[in-house]
């Protein structure tokens, strides 16, 4: 690169961009003149250009340090593409083994190479600052820098000796840190632990205009995910989950529906993270599925959608990983998925962290929920988080809650409740406990400070939760109060809030509208869609069944029971793969009975001209439960029933009705080494022959005719087993 050139003439020439984007011009020209730099700017933004170009126009080598070994590859590739020049840009970290090592010196030695990456482990490496200091260095930048604080969401320990490496690498070097969020809390840590106070600060606006933001109760959330997929064809989107457990069932069950999906997390070997990001960047898979504990780096700027299947852990966190979505400045859509138990489950995780850890995490998980639960514009919220005041009416229906009319209440008396207590009570209390005073309840704290005999005790509870709530937050949101984060938020008026005590006026807020309760996270079967009941169809069904079951001389339960007919009334599957999803089915019934039922719904469905709603037919692994697989191979090594059922763990009953579901499903299992020893030849018979003459499949319609006394509700269910295992299957 010809650093004489103009900045425009090298933009041009390397990267192929004909302008600057926002503060990129002023960033680079305040690097080329060695000033330190700090870089606040929004995923999208552009802040890898603002260090690769002046590194390119710089003397020497550039050192960027970055957190994600993806992100670095990523990066190098891009950069050697645009060159046309493998050594112009290397990286240093983990994944080389020893000859790529060398071949990176050897072009660092050369100076030939313009950028390297370092992860803070491998810099922090005491061979690699004595190799660093025999090269030119031009700039240090500090990506991700985030990292360096507590109080950000991807905190990292090793990025606090960042500073201290610089140092020994030279005098007067300048530093660039960038970051893509930054509240202003983080930005005071980052420019004090890298000791550049006096540094140029960049701040772009956090806004991403083309972004949707959407919060939904999570519920029957794998059927969500594939119906939302499914109705986006060709797009490509992210889906964040908590564990890599459930990483890989999500990746499976999009895939099982016809969904391209890799999973992506710590857990995989390196060599298969790069092929996944590199599938991912050539379109090669629709859908990455990732852990949220795990940066992905891919700067792909055509992602369509971003799906929390769990809730975030911070408000920083989701915005980047969010902010993947429409980086060309197209559609992007961010759905993220509400549950208490998500809630639960992280507030679990910090229960063993330090105290300051604990009062940190619990903070920030705070404003993640105040965030899910409220009324108000989601951009407005995510940006005041930031630091940066937003008029809702610039959303333009960008967000669930813009999108939908709202319900407003005047807010002026409430409002001035709650300022007149901050201030009162010498603005030494939380939301919390606020809301608890309100609502009169009695909790440590409000006997500890008396505040369960002050008039404001119990004034909200005709009012209830949700409009306090919507006060309290607005109130910070609208700046009337501000959380001192430094002080465990507690609650401080501004000097907005102070002269509206003094002079209130009428406005009106938001109300909260409950979030429904969302369903278990461990969805692991899922439950299909309870459409309307197609009654008429039901009745061809269960005649068909009658005309089956006497062609094979067995009862119609034998073919298939109610609750399956029902369910192929809800869903009408068409094909062999669909029916196997209708619960009580399975693969051995569906070979074995499945074809007529198949042909009668589908011309049934052309001959109504029915729209099935196929999407609700979702497909989940056959025998996908490590428990029935278990109990299979057991029952054929003829191992006991009470024997299995004291290896998992699990009851007698529970056993039973495990291999009792196995069976119905059409698996054909051998229980004869068990049930002859417990059931002797003619009891059996007789039970067999009850069950070939019976309407019905029913334990208590057997007890009673059969006769309590005569056997235990235990063996006639060992008896329906063995009965539908040797006829249905």
């Amino acid at each position: 690169m010809d650093v004489k050139k103009s900045l425009f003439d090298n933009l041009q020439n390397f990267f192929g961009f004909d302008n600057f984007k926002g503060d990129q011009e002023s960033i680079i020209t305040n690097i080329l003149e060695g000033n330190n730099t700090f870089v606040i700017m929004p995923t999208g933004g552009g802040k890898s250009i603002c260090y690769q170009l002046p590194a390119l126009m710089s003397e020497g080598t550039a050192i960027v340090i970055s957190p994600l070994i993806a992100l670095m590859k990523n990066q190098v590739d891009q950069l050697r593409a645009f060159g046309g020049n493998d050594s112009i840009a290397h990286f240093l970290n983990s994944s080389l083994n020893k000859s790529e090592i060398t071949q990176v010196k050897s072009d660092l030695l050369s100076g030939q190479t313009k950028l390297l990456y370092v992860a803070p482990e491998s810099l922090a490496k005491q061979d690699n600052i004595e190799f660093l200091n025999l090269i030119k260095i031009s700039f240090v930048a500090v990506d991700e820098a985030h990292c360096i604080s507590e109080w950000g969401h991807d905190f990292r320990p090793e990025y606090r000796k960042i500073k201290q490496v610089i140092a020994g690498l030279g005098n007067n070097i300048p530093i660039i840190a960038l970051t893509a969020t930054a509240t202003p809390k983080v930005q005071q840590d980052i420019m004090k632990n890298l000791g550049m106070t006096e540094a140029t600060l960049f701040k772009s606006s956090f806004n991403r205009p083309n972004l949707f933001y959407e919060i939904r109760p999570k519920r029957d959330i794998t059927k969500e995910i594939i119906k939302y997929i499914k109705s986006n064809p060709g797009k490509s989107g992210i889906i964040y989950c908590l564990s890599r457990k459930k990483v890989e069932e999500v990746a499976e069950a999009l895939n099982l529906n016809g969904i391209s999906a890799l999973p992506y997390h710590a857990g995989l070997d390196p060599k298969v993270r790069a092929e996944t990001q590199d599938k991912f960047l050539m379109e090669d898979a629709e859908v990455i599925v990732a852990t949220i504990a795990f940066g992905m780096g891919i700067d792909k700027p055509d992602v369509r959608f971003v799906i929390h299947h769990d809730v975030p852990k911070s408000m920083e966190g989701y915005y980047q990983e969010t902010g993947r979505a429409g980086r060309d400045g197209g559609e992007g859509v961010c759905i993220a998925f509400y549950a208490q138990k998500d809630v639960d489950k992280l507030a679990k995780f910090m229960k063993d962290k330090p105290v300051s850890e604990r009062e940190i995490g619990t903070q920030i998980l705070k404003e993640v929920i105040d965030y899910a639960e409220s009324g108000v514009c989601r951009r407005k919220q995510i940006l005041h988080y930031f630091g940066e005041n937003f008029n809702e009416t610039g959303c333009n229906c960008m967000c669930d809650n813009c999108k939908k009319p709202k319900k407003q209440f005047d807010a002026e008396s409430q409002l001035l409740t709650v300022l007149k207590f901050i201030e009162k009570s010498g603005e030494k209390f939380d939301d919390a406990h606020l809301l608890n005073v309100f609502l009169g309840l009695e909790t440590a704290q409000t006997i500890a400070y008396e505040h369960s005999k002050i008039p404001e005790f119990g004034i909200g509870k005709e009012e209830g939760e949700l409009m306090w709530k919507s006060i309290i937050r607005q109130a910070v949101l609208n700046n009337y109060l501000f959380k001192d984060i430094d002080n465990y938020g507690l609650l401080k008026l501004t000097k907005q809030g102070r002269d509206f005590i003094i002079n209130p006026y009428s406005l009106k807020f938001i109300l909260n509208e409950p979030i429904e309760n969302g369903a278990d996270d461990d969805d692991d079967d899922v439950k299909q869609g309870t459409g309307a009941l197609d009654t008429h169809l039901l009745s061809l069904l269960k005649e068909l069944r009658k005309k089956i079951a006497k062609q094979k001389s067995v009862p119609p339960f034998v073919v298939f029971q109610d609750p399956s007919l029902e369910e192929m009334c809800t869903h009408y599957p068409i094909t062999t793969e669909e029916l196997r999803q209708i619960s009580g089915v399975g693969s051995g019934k569906a070979m074995k009975f499945g074809t007529p039922f198949i042909e009668l719904i589908k011309k049934y469905v052309e001959d109504n001209d029915i729209e099935r709603p196929i999407d609700l037919i979702i497909k989940t692994q056959a025998n996908k439960s490590q428990m029935k697989v278990s109990i299979i191979q057991n029952i054929d090594r003829q191992i006991g029933l009470e024997d299995i059922a004291d290896s998992k763990g699990i009851t007698y009953e529970e056993i039973l009705k495990e291999v009792e579901s196995i069976v119905n499903s059409g698996t054909k299992l051998n229980l004869n080494y068990f049930i002859d020893e417990v059931i002797d030849d003619d009891r059996q018979g007789e039970v067999f022959d009850y069950f070939r003459a019976a309407e019905s499949d029913s334990i208590d319609e057997a007890l009673n005719e059969l006769g309590e006394t005569d056997y235990t509700r235990e063996e006639i269910q060992l008896m329906r087993i063995k009965f539908m295992s040797e006829l249905g299957n």
